[in-house]
């Protein structure tokens, strides 16, 4: 399937939590800590906006563990390809990072999700998420990303990825990369020589001679 294509048309028992603990290798934590950093928009704000989002950038939610979870999701969702380069490249853990932060309503959804597909993976492989392989990644997220599909007992995981989809989506498509992806070509000038003669002369009016001179022909 076109993961890509598909983003396009719309717009991812008990065990000891030690388990969890001792899956966040120290490369969970490099990649958490790179996920985390914020792009600069540059965009200008209202005081009371940029007090806000200066105050939440300062903040951290996720755990390192956690953002290196939901850098390898972003990029199995919208991977690199010849047109574009993946989420993850476009700053999309780092999105997600602060939405959760800027709408609450998302932390508990995302943190149990993630808690979720790590204990779904120690039952099925012994290990958390971010430390199983590439196949045995995308067998379990087949396994929640297609809701019509999936077994009833992944029904929380199914809720999870759809969110984590359309995070990753909104966080893309709003990036330098996905709207260069989306070839977006934005407002552009136009020129205008004014009201056309016939239509001057339909009304009976003319330009006077110091609007003429005064205005710009853009006239070949």
């Amino acid at each position: 399937m076109d993961r890509r294509k598909s983003l396009k048309a719309l717009a991812v028992g008990s065990l000891s939590t030690a388990v969890l603990i001792d899956a966040c290798k120290p490369a969970d934590k490099k990649a958490g800590e790179a996920a985390a950093v914020p792009a600069q928009t540059g965009i200008d704000r209202f005081k009371e906006e940029k007090e806000n989002d200066e105050r939440l950038l300062k903040e951290k939610f996720f755990t390192d563990h956690e953002l290196a979870t939901i850098a390898i999701l972003a990029d199995i969702i919208i991977p690199a390809d010849e047109v574009s380069g993946s989420a993850t490249q476009a700053g999309v853990p780092a999105f997600i990072e602060f939405i959760v932060k800027d709408m609450p309503q998302h932390q508990t959804p995302m943190r149990g999700g993630l808690r979720w597909l790590d204990l779904h993976c120690v039952k099925t492989y012994g290990k958390a998420f971010a430390e199983c392989s590439e196949q045995e990644r995308i067998a379990v997220v087949d396994q929640i990303a297609y809701p019509k599909k999936a077994k009833p007992e992944m029904a929380q995981g199914v809720a999870f990825f759809s969110l984590m989809r359309n995070l990753t989506a909104s966080g893309f498509y709003t990036s330098e990369i996905g709207v260069k992806d989306l070839d977006y070509q934005g407002n552009k000038p136009n020129q205008w020589n004014g009201v056309p003669d016939e239509v001057l002369k339909q009304y009976g009016v003319a330009y006077s001679e110091k609007e003429l001179k005064e205005c710009i022909s853009f006239s070949s």
